[in-house]
């Protein structure tokens, strides 16, 4: 697509979507959102960017492969399950530290799984929608 008035809201639609994405994981413990709303808030930001400027820009703007995001986010949720294991307290138990976030919360193992959660979810909708797109 050559749009100019979609490539001039994309410029400024995708840093938006992108933090208001990592607003929504940080609020996520507490409150509704975390780290699948987040995914697909981030994921639909490089969606809109491939839309405006095509599926290798949004690629190239990734600068990750999918795969890997989702090899990392599970990663990383499953690390944070583990965490309790090491204490003595049953698989993806929440424990937290005297550290406290901007929002207000304590920072967890629970922000981690949530972030892993993000990660996956932003690997997963962005391989299906690219490869999709470029067919």
């Amino acid at each position: 697509m050559n749009s100019l008035v979609l490539q001039n809201a994309t410029r400024a639609l995708v840093p938006l979507l992108l933090v208001y994405s990592i607003f929504v994981l940080f609020r996520g413990h507490n409150h509704p959102g975390g780290g699948f709303l987040g995914g697909l808030l981030s994921a639909s930001a490089f969606v809109l960017y491939g839309l405006a400027y095509g599926v290798r820009a949004a690629r190239r703007l990734l600068r990750v492969q999918p795969l890997t995001l989702i090899g990392a986010g599970l990663l990383l949720a499953l690390t944070s399950g583990c965490a309790g294991l090491f204490l003595g307290r049953p698989f993806l138990t929440g424990l937290w530290t005297g550290v406290t976030l901007p929002e207000g919360s304590a920072l967890g193992s629970v922000l981690f799984f949530d972030l892993g959660v993000y990660l996956m979810v932003l690997g997963a909708a962005l391989l299906t929608l690219l490869t999709l797109a470029e067919d």
